[in-house]
């Protein structure tokens, strides 16, 4: 509560507590610096890593962390323990255009921590410099690499997975769909889905109730994103860009972290049923009192904690079980 006598609004929504400081230092962080509006993109980007920087610190100290670079791209590999090892690729969110290995370092510290795991970060092409099916295309070569010469690197390529965040959870799925297209999606025994962007039409009641930005993500914002990864408004509608139309068969076994207080989450929740439907198994699902991001707040949020720690048992059930 702010004061004695005037209870915090959002609690009354269903805010958790304990995400209540992540919520105000992430707004009150951005109001330190200029209007985003005012700022180039590259302003615009190294205003959003000084604002992320602090919750990427602290967390699991591993085995090695390393930066390489794999087909064309930097990634960061992450190993609790001496390989070959199972490995989770992971894609870092910020709209396609923003983020980094840099702000999304802890979060993946701590699944490879707690899932005894290789992570391997992936610093794709941002937006709108790079646009759809650009991403795509590197990430699915990434991909086939690893899954041909993982050892090179210290991972199992029998075991792999991909995941992310927002728009990194979008790009994890459409990789997922491009490689099954090409006949390579055995190559992934498992997709790891956080709060991620599916639909680019914008029309779900959660982006009404949540549009203004309160928790961290608005719809003015979102829209902003969607127009800097796509390059015509026509692609929308395409399954690769918006999963949610997607024909979702033979897809592999899914957890998804759903934020709760989130204009994406009624879209995940629709994702959700779609997997269902299409018979694909689907464990995780919504965190009540969640929002956009909250994984990063683990530092100070049990539910953060719990969510960590339920997306990396089925991580540690999917890859160190796979014969």
């Amino acid at each position: 509560m702010p004061n004695g006598s005037n209870p915090d609004p959002r609690l009354a929504e269903g805010l958790d507590p304990g995400l209540v400081a992540f919520v105000d230092d992430i707004t009150a962080a951005y109001g330190r610096f200029p209007s985003f509006p005012t700022l180039n993109n590259e302003s615009r980007r190294r205003v959003a890593e000084a604002v992320r920087a602090p919750w990427a610190r602290g967390g699991p100290i591993l085995y090695r962390s390393v930066n390489r670079v794999i087909s064309q791209m930097r990634v960061r590999i992450h190993m609790p323990a001496p390989g070959p090892l199972p490995a989770l690729i992971y894609l870092h969110g910020g709209g396609w255009t923003f983020f980094s290995l840099d702000t999304h370092d802890r979060l993946m510290r701590e699944y490879a921590s707690r899932a005894g795991i290789t992570v391997i970060g992936v610093e794709y092409p941002l937006a709108p410099e790079t646009r759809f099916p650009n991403q795509l295309t590197l990430l699915a070569d990434l991909v086939r690499l690893l899954a041909n010469r993982g050892e090179d690197w210290g991972i199992d390529p029998t075991k792999l997975a991909i995941g992310g965040d927002s728009a990194g959870a979008n790009l994890a799925l459409a990789t997922a769909l491009t490689l099954r297209e090409s006949n390579y999606g055995d190559a992934l025994c498992g997709l790891l889905l956080n709060y991620g962007a599916f639909d680019a039409r914008m029309r779900s009641e959660s982006h009404r109730l949540f549009a203004d930005g309160r928790y961290l993500l608005g719809g003015v914002e979102m829209k902003t994103l969607w127009s800097n990864y796509i390059r015509e408004p026509g692609q929308r509608t395409d399954p690769f860009v918006s999963p949610i139309l997607a024909d979702l068969t033979d897809l592999p076994p899914t957890f998804m972290t759903i934020t709760d207080l989130d204009i994406l989450r009624d879209e995940n929740l629709a994702l959700k049923s779609n997997l269902e439907a299409a018979g694909i198994s689907v464990a995780g699902g919504i965190y009540p009192g969640s929002v956009h991001s909250f994984l990063e707040a683990v530092s100070v949020s049990a539910l953060a904690g719990q969510a960590l720690d339920d997306g990396a048992a089925w991580l540690r059930e999917r890859l160190h079980a796979r014969a």
